[in-house]
């Protein structure tokens, strides 16, 4: 579907949780992230949009230079661009501002919101997420409640990257976890578990 902006997918959960945004990483697409969504919060409203940026044919939600050095002009549109969809389907769908669970490029783009305009979200979950913006402007971010997850043996994002990123965060405001699984870059069941349990958290203290 794409009445917003991006090519999406929309499934309507229960109206007393909080709703979630998926953003996909390299490679993947508006259904990638639908099922650990749903291990994860499994009445949540799910709202998915595809990456606008084609590298090499595969989906991203930003430019980059090479692995791990991105285009940050291209970050600051391209996150600006997705926050406007997110409120345009917040009013389209009639959902609160959603939580964001974004996976290595989607996780990176998550926290580029969070940095440039964390009003339009209720929260993060970062898997496999380092710094997007070299020297970003302080924001306050007020409490807001953060997760990130990195891998042992990332072997493209090193945990002091993330660190990094959790540190800003932290130093911004943010009610900030950040967790290290015994992983690669790739996904694992320890990721599940962790993301179940903060988001089982936040739940209890809404």
């Amino acid at each position: 579907m794409e009445t917003t902006g991006f090519i999406h997918r929309f499934e309507k959960g229960g109206a007393d949780e909080r709703p979630l945004l998926l953003l996909h990483g390299t490679g993947g697409d508006e259904n990638d992230l639908i099922p650990l969504a749903r291990m994860i919060a499994p009445t949540a409203s799910l709202l998915s949009p595809r990456g606008k940026v084609l590298e090499n044919g595969m989906p991203r939600f930003f430019r980059r230079l090479a692995e791990g050095v991105f285009d940050e002009d291209d970050v600051r549109r391209r996150a600006n661009e997705l926050t406007d969809f997110v409120a345009n389907a917040r009013t389209h769908y009639g959902i609160a501002s959603p939580i964001a669970l974004g996976y290595s490029n989607g996780a990176n783009i998550a926290a580029a919101m969070l940095l440039l305009r964390p009003s339009e979200l209720a929260g993060a979950i970062l898997l496999r997420a380092m710094l997007p913006l070299a020297h970003p402007q302080p924001v306050k971010l007020d409490g807001l409640p953060v997760l990130i997850v990195s891998g042992a043996r990332d072997p493209i994002i090193r945990p002091e990257s993330a660190a990094k990123l959790a540190s800003l965060l932290e130093r911004y405001g943010a009610a900030l976890e950040h967790r290290v699984s015994p992983t690669g870059h790739e996904l694992s069941q320890a990721d599940v578990t962790l993301a179940q349990s903060w988001w089982s958290k936040q739940a209890s203290n809404r």
